[in-house]
Order: structure tokens, then C-alpha cells, then sequence
């Protein structure tokens, strides 16, 4: 058969059929809302490099997570953003740290309404930024890095967190804190690897959000854009090492790197639709240049589309709402 007989149009006539025939479909219960909590905030404060996105204080961030459950959106991830930091991020192991607190109110709050999940990373803790203790010369250490992550994924474990989300990037970050979850009896408790992780541009207003005293930057421990094979091997080492899930972060420029990943591995795979991301649609949209809720929904697609059975995003509880409307 030939043209006129061939004619892929006539299944786009109408949205009913546009909608009947849509291969990728993004699900509310797919998305995760990530939220941060500000130690000693009595009311929201807006974060300005991420409109419309705000540092909770503890009774907001309690009311904003029964939201995100009420709109049907699948989890929330959980950042902490202390008053003072140190040299050793030990506000993030302390039990009574603002992310630790915090997470006992979202579960003595919801429950198991909700999947909780929490970054398991010292960045927001330290007074230097980085996502690591550091050794005399500067440089990040490695393994004394494993310890604390170990010791501060049992705390948030201990305080409810039924996912621990490991972001740092260092090397056998996935096994030290799997050995630790086990020894405190913690063995149903999920991990989502931060298995690929990029050094991007993309992630400036985040550091605002966290309020982050990061000089210099993290090439030393999170990857090279330019490469891909280096990912699978990540991805292959923190399975191993006992990873429920993995992710990719950023996700839109790295679209080739996720469906690469999804097409060749047996658990779930999430991906970061990070700050820099959100800040451009929202950037563009409020100059007029874009339809906004349309490329809300068009950039979750794409992810969805390249493999992500899991989605970060700022906008999960409005794409939530979107999405219902829509279908």
C-alpha cells in the first residue's frame, strides 16, 4: 500500500482518539514531590529562583504533604535545611536534626499514606558544601564519608523514612548503607540510588533552596556529562550492592542515558526533573514564550517516555491535578 491509502493522520482527528491511541501515559502515582523543611521557619518562605516552590517550616511541610497525598501524587522526598552547619554535617545524623524531626512529623502525619523518602547526603548539613567529610588536604574522603551516611541513613530510617535516597556519590555509598539498615533492623527499608548523577549547571537554584556554602564545585564525585558507559557501570555497581532502585539526575538532558538504563535493568528506575529544569519553563512560561501546563506535562512525558517508572518533580502535585483533568 501507498499513499493516499496509508494515512497516519486519521488517528489524530479527534483528542478522544488522540487520547484512545497515546502510547506513554504519566500516572499522578508515578510522581515524587521533592520538599524541603527549614529549621526555625514559623511560616513558608518563598525560594525565588523556584517560583511557586517554598522552605517549609515543620507545620506547612506537614500540611503540603497531606495535599500531595490528597492529589494521588506517590511520595515525597524530604531535604533538611538546618540553622548552622559544621565542618562534619553532624546536624543530618543528629536525631534531632531538622530533616530527622521532620520526618517523624510527615509520618506521625500520614503514615503509610505515602511513600517518605529522604536524601541521605551531608551537602545541606556541612559548612563547606560538600557531600562528604573532608581530609586534611581538602579533598573529599571517601570512606569516612561511608560512615556518616550509614550512621544518618539509620537515623532516618529510625525517624520514618520508609526509602533512603543516597545522593552523594560516593563510591560504595549503596553497600555501607545497606550493611547498617540490616544491622538495625531495619531490613524493609527501601533504597533509590542516586546511581548516575551528573556534575550540571542545572542544579543552581537547588543550592539556593538548601542554602548551600558549596566554593568550587563536585566533579571530583559526581560524573562527566560527556560520558555514558561510566553510568552503567554505576548503575550495575550499586545494584549489586544492594540497590531497590536507581536513579538518573538531571533527567531532561540525559534522556538517552535513562532509556539506555531502563532498557537494561530489573528494578525500578526513577529520574530527577531537577531545579534548573523547573526554573526554565517557569522562566519562559512567565515571559509569555511557552504555554506553561503544557510543557509541564510534555517534559514528564518525555521522561516517562525515555523509561522512568519513577519522576521527581517540583510540579508533581499540580501535574497530578493536570493529569486527572486530562484523562
Amino acid at each position: 500500500m501507498s499513499f493516499p491509502d496509508i494515512r497516519p493522520r486519521r488517528l489524530r482527528t479527534t483528542p478522544a482518539l488522540r487520547r484512545l491511541v497515546e502510547e506513554t501515559r504519566v500516572a499522578p502515582a508515578q510522581l515524587i514531590l521533592p520538599m524541603f523543611v527549614k529549621e526555625g521557619l514559623t511560616a513558608p518562605r518563598p525560594i525565588s529562583s523556584l517560583p511557586g516552590v517554598v522552605q517549609h517550616s515543620r507545620d506547612s511541610l506537614r500540611k503540603a504533604v497531606v495535599e500531595a497525598v490528597q492529589a494521588g501524587v506517590g511520595g515525597v522526598m524530604l531535604f533538611g535545611v538546618p540553622e548552622t552547619r559544621d565542618e562534619t554535617g553532624s546536624g543530618g545524623l543528629d536525631p534531632d536534626g531538622i530533616l530527622n524531626v521532620a520526618l517523624r512529623d510527615v509520618r506521625a502525619e500520614v503514615g503509610d499514606a505515602t511513600v517518605i523518602m529522604s536524601d541521605v547526603c551531608l551537602d545541606e548539613f556541612t559548612s563547606h558544601g560538600h557531600c562528604g567529610l573532608l581530609a586534611a588536604d581538602g579533598t573529599v574522603d571517601n570512606d569516612a564519608t561511608l560512615e556518616a551516611y550509614a550512621r544518618m541513613a539509620v537515623a532516618q530510617a529510625d525517624a520514618g523514612a520508609h526509602v533512603l535516597g543516597p545522593s552523594g556519590m560516593m563510591d560504595g555509598q549503596v553497600g555501607a548503607i545497606r550493611k547498617a539498615l540490616d544491622a538495625a533492623g531495619h531490613t524493609d527499608r527501601s533504597i533509590l540510588a542516586y546511581a548516575v548523577k551528573y556534575a550540571s549547571t542545572f542544579y543552581g537554584p537547588f543550592r539556593e533552596a538548601v542554602e548551600s556554602a558549596l566554593e568550587g564545585d563536585r566533579r571530583t564525585y559526581q560524573q562527566n556529562p560527556a560520558n555514558l558507559r561510566e553510568s552503567m557501570r554505576e548503575v550495575a555497581l550499586d545494584i549489586a550492592e544492594g540497590a531497590d532502585m536507581v536513579m538518573v539526575k538531571p533527567a531532561l538532558p540525559y534522556l538517552d542515558v535513562l532509556a539506555r538504563i531502563a532498557d537494561t535493568v530489573d528494578v525500578p528506575v526513577a529520574a530527577y526533573q531537577i531545579s534548573g529544569e523547573y526554573a526554565m519553563v517557569e522562566a519562559a512560561a512567565a515571559n509569555g514564550w511557552i504555554d506553561r501546563e503544557a510543557a509541564i506535562l510534555e517534559t514528564l512525558t518525555s521522561i516517562r517516555r525515555a523509561g522512568a517508572q519513577i519522576i521527581l518533580s517540583y510540579w508533581a502535585v499540580e501535574a497530578a491535578t493536570l493529569l486527572r483533568a486530562r484523562y
